[in-house]
């Protein structure tokens, strides 16, 4: 057994192990973390297929901003799990409807490779292999000139989508006194002191 298949065997068990801990897990916080190290795991998996851009992407995307804000979500937020578990029965039947559903999809992607052979040869635009380039260097070559106005339009909505949830969530309340710079900066000893005369025996 090679190297290279020694890591395959431990990060494919340690991702099957811990995406079933995912679910297994009674503790919110516990299935976020074993949710965290399936990541890690399936981005060593995609290292040792050389998809290195696909492996950042998990991490940066996925560990550093997705599975850490579900973290934070459960352990800030007081949720009664046990009452949203009870509720949770009554969903089964759709749930296993769409389980049934993407069964049936990972089941012709898989066996399409079998049925028909010349199916993965119907790439419209594939990517073209060059032995001193890396990965990231030629996706970013098709990304950024073919799909280029598809890449700008979807960072426009995601920044929409920024702008509207921090305008729908920002709330300005009343009676609450707030620092004004321009304010501060502009005063003048005539605006900023108050000379008060008091008379001998009274006070202000």
């Amino acid at each position: 057994m090679g190297l290279q298949a020694l890591f395959f065997y431990i990060f494919a068990i340690v991702a099957v192990v811990s995406a079933f801990m995912v679910i297994w897990a009674k503790n919110p916080v516990h299935s976020v973390l074993f949710l965290i190290l399936t990541f890690f795991n399936a981005a060593g998996l995609f290292l040792l297929t050389g998809a290195e851009f696909l492996a950042m992407i998990l991490l940066v995307v996925y560990v550093g901003a997705v599975a850490v804000l579900f973290l934070f979500v459960v352990m800030m937020l007081d949720i009664d799990f046990a009452e949203l578990r009870a509720g949770a029965a009554k969903y089964t039947p759709i749930g296993a409807l769409i389980g049934l559903i993407v069964a049936t999809e990972l089941i012709f992607v898989i066996g399409g490779s079998a049925i028909s052979p010349e199916a993965m040869h119907a790439v419209s635009m594939p990517i073209p292999a060059i032995a001193d380039r890396s990965n990231t260097a030629v996706l970013g070559d098709v990304l950024y000139t073919n799909y280029v106005y598809f890449f700008q339009i979807a960072g426009l909505v995601l920044l929409v989508a920024m702008i509207g949830a921090i305008v729908l969530t920002l709330r300005h309340r009343q009676h609450i006194r707030r620092q004004d710079i321009s304010k501060q900066v502009a005063r003048t000893p005539a605006t900023a002191v108050k000379v008060v005369k008091v008379k001998p025996g009274q006070g202000i």
